[in-house]
């Protein structure tokens, strides 16, 4: 593999392990050379946590940008999660057209709702802005809550192939290059990674825990990015991050006390080895 050089772009939530606290270990541990741009500062994610202190960074974003372009610096990639405004994504977009190398990847997670639901600092004008940062990527990685408020679809808990094929060719038609959904599940046993490339679908599924772990978005949005990166073809990518992140949920499932995210760091050796 090539070093490659990749940006995220996300918050640092700097206790709970989710953003860029999972981005940053997760795609240097794949042999990516990883540089981020913080959209905010956190002292914890928003979840579960009372008092947490946030610092928004908006106004640093676009002089960090001019200093990488008058230093030549530029990147393979650019992965982007949690971004808190319309006015960051359209820094994003820019980002995207000065900071890329010819070829260079656009991914895109557009963090910003899960069962059914927005995030609460979010509003269907944010929904009208992601979906002009989606039409611009090459790789997209939404959930259902999200592929459904970027078509404009029915958020449904029980659904059958049609209705996730029709929020894929919504996707598409959008823009958006490479779709991977994620938490998609046909029976109440498993649930699966949809990855619809150049006119092909293929579907991962795997085993369904019954308890879900914050930030487990991220750490599959990021070991994707990572095993992608690294040569993985998409459907490659979507299996190893799967499989991953189920490891991660195994690894903390039976730790009460662990209950803000996932014990991630300990598996990471089996991400490494699945890239070999």
């Amino acid at each position: 593999m090539d070093y490659k050089r990749i940006l995220t772009i996300q918050d640092i939530s700097c206790v709970g392990q989710c953003s860029l606290t999972v981005a940053l270990p997760i795609l240097s541990a794949c042999g990516l050379e990883t540089a981020i741009l913080p959209s905010a500062v956190l002292s914890t994610h928003s979840v579960g946590f009372q008092d947490f202190t946030c610092h928004d960074l908006t106004e640093d974003i676009p002089a960090i940008e001019h200093h990488w372009q008058k230093e030549g610096i530029r990147f393979e990639a650019v992965y982007t999660g949690y971004l808190g405004s319309g006015e960051q994504i359209d820094m994003v977009k820019d980002i995207f057209t000065h900071l890329l190398v010819p070829g260079g990847k656009k991914i895109v997670d557009p963090a910003m709702a899960d069962s059914g639901k927005l995030y609460p600092a979010f509003d269907m004008d944010f929904v009208q802005v992601m979906k002009s940062l989606v039409a611009e990527a090459d790789i997209i990685l939404p959930n259902i809550t999200e592929a459904a408020l970027l078509t404009g679809s029915e958020y449904r808990t029980e659904y059958d192939e049609a209705y996730i094929d029709g929020l894929v060719e919504g996707l598409h038609r959008l823009g958006a290059g490479t779709v991977v959904i994620t938490g998609v599940s046909y029976n109440k046993e498993s649930t699966g990674v949809l990855v619809s490339e150049n006119g092909k679908k293929t579907y991962y599924t795997h085993e369904l825990l019954d308890r879900g772990c914050h930030g487990t978005g991220d750490v599959f949005a990021s070991s994707f990015v990572g095993a992608y990166m690294h040569g993985k073809s998409a459907p490659e990518a979507a299996q190893i991050a799967a499989d991953y992140t189920l490891s991660c949920i195994k690894n903390t499932i039976d730790d009460p006390d662990h209950w803000y995210g996932v014990k991630f760091e300990p598996v990471l050796g089996e991400l490494i080895k699945a890239l070999e």
